[in-house]
C-alpha cells in the first residue's frame, strides 16, 4: 500500500478493519471504543481525528472519526476506501429533523441522499444525484434495530453544504417525504458507489429546526448508544 500512511491519517497496512463505524466528532469515535471495544488501539491522531481498531464480540471492528461536511467526510473515506481497503463504512451520526412524525433520538436510515453539493460532479454526473445505500447493510440495520430494541425509520435524506441554510428548502423537502438533513452522508454514498463498496449512513435525530427543540453537545457525543450498538452488530 504505498499511498500509506496519508497527510490525514497515521495508520499502517493492516492497522484498520474491514469495516469502520464513522461519527463525525473523533470523541465519539473515542467513546464507542472505550466502551464498546476489547483490547481498543489507538491507529491515528493526525489533525486530532481519532481512529480505533479493536474486537466488539469478536469481530474486528474500527472507529474512526470524519469530521464535519461533505469535503472533510470525502477525504477519508476515499482514502478508507481506496488506501486501506475497507469494504463498508458505516456513516453513526446526528441529523436535525425535516418530517415532524419523528421525534428526538429517532434513528434514522438514510436510503437515498438528496443533496445540494457538487461532490457528484467530478464523477462525470452533470445535474442532480440523490446516491444510495447499501442494500445489503439497510437489511442488517433494521433487523439489528429488532434486536437491540430501537427499530430505525428508513427513508431519503439529505446532505447540505450548509449549516446555517438561509435557503427555506427545508419545507420543499419534508412535502417530498425526506426525513432529516445532516451534512456528510452524500460523499460517503457517492464515493462507495465509485469505489464498489458498502455504505450506510445512520443518524440519530438530535434537534427539530423548526421548533428549536435539541440535544446538547454531551449528549451527542455520549448518548447516542441505541444507534452504535445497531453499527456495531452489522460490522
Amino acid at each position: 500500500m504505498p499511498n500509506t500512511p496519508t497527510p490525514h491519517n497515521a495508520a499502517k497496512e493492516g492497522e484498520i478493519a474491514k469495516t469502520v463505524l464513522m461519527p463525525g466528532d473523533p470523541l465519539r469515535a473515542k467513546f464507542i471504543a472505550e466502551t464498546y471495544l476489547t483490547d481498543a488501539v489507538c491507529f491515528n491522531q493526525v489533525r486530532n481525528m481519532l481512529g480505533f481498531t479493536g474486537t466488539y464480540q469478536g469481530k474486528r471492528v474500527s472507529v474512526m472519526g470524519g469530521g464535519m461536511g461533505i469535503p472533510s467526510v470525502g477525504i477519508y473515506t476515499y482514502e478508507l476506501f481506496h488506501f486501506y481497503g475497507v469494504e463498508s463504512v458505516i456513516r453513526i451520526g446526528s441529523a436535525g429533523m425535516l418530517s415532524q412524525s419523528l421525534k428526538l433520538r429517532d434513528i434514522v436510515a438514510g436510503v437515498s441522499c438528496y443533496t445540494n453539493s457538487n461532490f457528484g460532479a467530478q464523477y462525470g454526473f452533470q445535474g442532480n444525484v440523490a446516491p444510495c445505500c447499501s442494500w445489503t447493510l439497510l437489511k442488517a440495520a433494521m433487523e439489528a434495530g429488532e434486536r437491540v430494541g430501537q427499530i430505525p425509520v428508513p427513508g431519503p435524506i439529505y446532505s447540505s453544504d450548509i449549516f446555517y441554510d438561509q435557503s427555506g428548502n427545508g419545507a420543499a423537502l419534508e412535502q417530498l417525504g425526506v426525513l432529516a438533513v445532516e451534512m456528510e452522508a452524500a460523499a460517503l454514498y457517492l464515493n462507495a458507489a465509485r469505489a464498489g463498496k458498502n455504505a450506510l449512513c445512520l443518524c440519530t435525530i438530535s434537534d427539530n429546526p423548526k421548533t428549536g427543540e435539541e440535544l446538547t453537545a454531551e449528549e451527542r457525543q455520549n448518548t447516542f448508544t441505541k444507534m452504535m450498538e445497531i453499527a456495531l452488530e452489522i460490522a
